[in-house]
Parts: C-alpha cells; structure tokens; sequence
C-alpha cells in the first residue's frame, strides 16, 4: 500500500508541473487544447470539453499533460493565429515554459512547510547516535575499552559524530590491515629497514634475508572520510598508498615476524609498505550521565568492527508558531537544493559514478519503504525533495526539456531571431532521444539495485 502512496505522489508531482504550463497559458490568454489526468495509452475514462479545453481522465493515472495547438500537426488554426505559442511574445513563452518548474518548486515548498506545521518540527539532518548494546563475541575491543549501553558517542578522533553512518564509515576506514597506508609512514618505515639492514638496496633479490622493524601502530584515517562528506571542506592532504597483490601477500607472510626470507624479487618500497599495514589506534569520546569519558587506544578488527550495536534519533528543529514554520521550510528545502545541484555537478565532473544514478522505480520502492516504516510526514518531505529535484532537472539545458526551450528563448532574446521550426524538432527529437536512452541505463540500475537488494 505505500507503494502505491508513493507513486500516486509521484505522479501529483508530474501533474502539478503540467497544470504550471496550463494555468499561466491561461493567464495571458493562451488556450491549451487538452488538458490530460494521467497518460494518453490505454482507455480513456473521461473526456469533457471545458470552455475552450478538452479535459481527459486515462485509466493510466500517471502524472498528466497539456497541448497546445502547435502540438498537433493537423490542427486547423492558421499558422499565424495567437492561440499558438510560436506567435506569442518571447516573454509569454518564457512564463509558460518556466512555470512547470516554478509549479515543482512551489509544491516541494509547501510540502515541507505542511510537514513543519503538522508535525511540529523538520529534520536537521543530524542524529544522536547512542551505544545500544555489546557485542563480545565479534570482538572484545568495546567491552573492554569500557564501553556501555546508552552512551551517547559524540566524536571519534578529529570527527564530530552526528550520523551512524559516519561512525561506520570511519570504523570501516581504520579497520587493522586495511591495505591502505600514509606515505610518510612507508619511509619512515623503509628508513627503519635500512638501518637495521645497511647493506640493503632498492631492490631486494629472491633468497635475500631481512631484519625488520617492530611493527607500529599506523595514524587514523579521518580524512578520507570526511572528504567524501564534505568535499569542499579544506583537509590535510596526507597522500594514502593502497597495497597491491604482491605488497598484501608479503603483509600476511610478515604479521607475527621479525625476520624475512625473500620468496621472489621485490623492492624495498614493497617490503616497507606491505610492514606499514597494521591497525589504526582510535580514540572515541562518549557522554555518559552528562560527562564526557574519553576511550583511547579502540582498534578495529580486520572487519572494521569494535564490538556495539548502535541506536540513533534523528534531529529535529522544533517549530514554534507560524512564522517559525516558514523560516524553517525554507532554510530546509533551500539546504536540500544546494545538495542536490552539487550532487548533479559531482555525476557530471565524474565524481559520482554513473552506476549510482536512479529513477522512478528505485525512488518509488524507497519512498514507499519511508512510508512505511517512517510514516507519511517523512514521505511528504521525500516527496518534497522529489518535486525540487523534477523542477532542477527540467532546468538543464537538454532539448525536450523546459530547460532546453528556455535555452533556445534566450538565443531569440539576444539574437533577435528564433531557430526555424524544422532546426528546433531536431534538436528536440536529439534530446529526445537521449532521454530515452538515459531513462533505460536508469531503469536498468534500478532494476539492478532492486535485486541485488540496494535498497
């Protein structure tokens, strides 16, 4: 059932932006042909002639369209009536076109301003994130470091902790033999191999016997983590070396040795490397009854694992009248839009691979799943997001969508002449058609994600 919630809202999303295109045609005396609830394929189950507009209900309730004479080739009217677009000013053409995003815009806005009222309060996007219980059979590293159920874990390192998934993203980094390792450590490391072997050279040949250095502990790795969270955020800029094959396989031969016989020809840098993989010390502070306890010296397992359960709330500012409302909505959607076009700029620089994107069957399947289990304000502001990210997507500059034709108004404007009718279809049927090649990558990523059970 909430999935089919989900994608009765979806499909308000697609019909308020059609009836944007309707109601400012209307506004400056424009009449639109048909007026459609829900796609044009199959029976239709209404279909009533009001004033000038043709209104139609289809079985397939869908989203919904509008038409203007210029869409139908064989329309009647003369070619230079004013009841088709092409003859109206340039300006009137831009209030059309532009006024399914602004409709898009406007619903995303009173969505969350609903969900404000209604439910007293809107996510920050932060949570507290709390210890639950213990895990000693996985590991008996929180067990032992002191940890308890109900502390409240407010920073790891460097890192202020307000998302679980932050929390298990930094575990996951620091996990011992991670096969990743700061640079600078390899040449401390290499210097240490040296010493204790002076007669040593870059390359170390097969059957060649090598002292090495006691193991010690590697830094944490912070940063990594934090870049991808926030990567306009100024970070040290420590460079990381990832273990190959060869560097690994020498790493597992040299775990609990201080003496190596060399197998086969490698290099110092190989040998230095592969001995500069072992565990990340972390040291993680927690509230408990209101004090600050600080464990130090917390290592992941080679899973990246210490051994607690999380729990988290999520939080929530808390509005207070009206005017609280409409403050708070708006700095809500306006942080989610930023978020969004950074997230379009990182899928267009290659930042975000092509395989996270996705489309209406992953968003319906994951809206109904917040439905569910997190009730319907929560699908209201996913709907909300939904309604801003159709209004920025219909903005990009692609021919067949608003954004496209807004582009070929802005050549009008400030050339002072329009593309001809036929140049126009073709970059349309262009756009078009890299839509639709778009929209079956999506929906096979979709599909993908579904049974490989992403989401």
């Amino acid at each position: 059932m909430s999935l089919i919630i989900m994608i009765l809202l979806i499909s308000v999303l697609i019909l308020v932006h059609e009836l944007g295109h309707f109601l400012v045609a209307r506004a400056v005396g424009l009449k639109p042909e048909k007026f459609g609830f829900g796609l044009p394929f199959g029976p239709t189950l209404y279909e009533k002639k009001w004033g000038d507009t043709v209104v139609c209900v289809h079985a397939l309730l869908l989203g919904g369209y509008v038409s203007f004479a210029d869409d139908d080739p064989d329309s009647p009217l003369p070619e230079d009536d004013e009841n088709r677009i092409m003859n109206r000013p340039v300006w009137q053409r831009f209030l059309i076109v532009s006024a399914g995003v602004f409709a898009n815009a406007v619903l995303a806005y009173v969505l969350v301003l609903i969900v404000a009222l209604g439910s007293g309060g809107l996510p920050v996007g932060k949570y507290n994130v709390y210890v639950d219980d213990l895990y000693p059979k996985s590991t008996t590293v929180a067990t032992e470091a002191g940890f308890a159920a109900k502390d409240k874990i407010i920073k790891l390192d460097k890192a202020e902790i307000n998302n679980p998934a932050v929390f298990l993203a930094l575990l996951n980094e620091n996990a011992t033999y991670n096969s990743k390792v700061y640079e600078e450590k390899v040449e401390a490391v290499s210097s240490a191999i040296r010493k204790l072997n002076p007669s040593l050279g870059e390359e170390i040949s097969a059957g060649t016997e090598v002292i090495l250095p006691e193991r010690t502990p590697e830094s944490p790795m912070i940063e990594p983590v934090l870049k991808k969270i926030n990567p306009g955020e100024d970070y040290e800029n420590k460079k990381i070396v990832e273990l190959n094959d060869l560097q690994k396989s020498l790493r597992d031969k040299t775990k609990n040795s201080l003496k190596f016989k060399a197998e086969q020809d490698i290099t110092l840098e190989d040998l230095a490397t592969a001995i500069s993989d072992t565990e990340h010390p972390l040291t993680i502070v927690v509230l408990r009854n209101g004090k600050e306890v600080s464990f130090e010296n917390v290592i992941p397992n080679e899973k990246g694992v210490i051994g607690i359960k999380l729990s988290f709330e999520e939080i929530s500012q808390k509005t207070t009248g009206l005017l609280s409302a409409v403050k708070n909505s708006w700095t809500y959607l306006w942080i989610n839009t930023t978020m969004m076009i950074d997230g379009l700029v990182k899928l267009f620089t290659g930042k975000i691979p092509m395989g996270e994107l996705h489309g209406i069957i992953a968003i319906a399947k994951v809206g109904g799943d917040v439905i569910q289990y997190q009730g319907i304000w929560k699908g209201f502001l996913l709907t909300a997001i939904i309604s801003m990210n159709l209004a920025i997507l219909n903005l990009l500059p692609i021919p067949a969508l608003d954004g496209g034709h807004i582009l070929f108004l802005a050549i009008e404007k400030i050339f002072g002449k329009r593309f001809s009718t036929d140049m126009q279809e073709t970059f349309v049927r262009y756009g078009f058609s890299f839509l639709i090649l778009l929209m079956v990558f999506v929906i096979c990523n979709d599909i993908f994600a579904l049974v490989t059970k992403k989401f």
